[in-house]
């Protein structure tokens, strides 16, 4: 009995484990789509002349950063 019980709470630790690390990448996706919908808009406010390239600049910067720690799966759109 100890057996399967032991063997229950590993799998219960497993699926935990994997929850944690599905819930990560959907926020790592959602943050990559937020900051390229920032660049977009800080590059359209720039050709309309309200914005600045520095703001594009800043905005790539960031998509950048994040598709270095994160990857760039989000712009494939799974």
């Amino acid at each position: 009995m100890a057996g399967f019980l032991d063997r229950a709470k590993e799998q219960a630790q497993r699926g935990l484990t994997q929850g944690k690390e599905k819930m990560e990448e959907v926020q790592a996706q959602r943050q990559g789509s937020d900051l390229l919908k920032r660049l977009g808009a800080a590059y359209y406010a720039e050709q309309r002349g309200s914005g600045t390239s520095a703001e594009v600049q800043q905005a790539l910067s960031a998509l950048e950063q994040h598709i270095a720690q994160h990857g760039d799966g989000f712009l494939r759109g799974k």
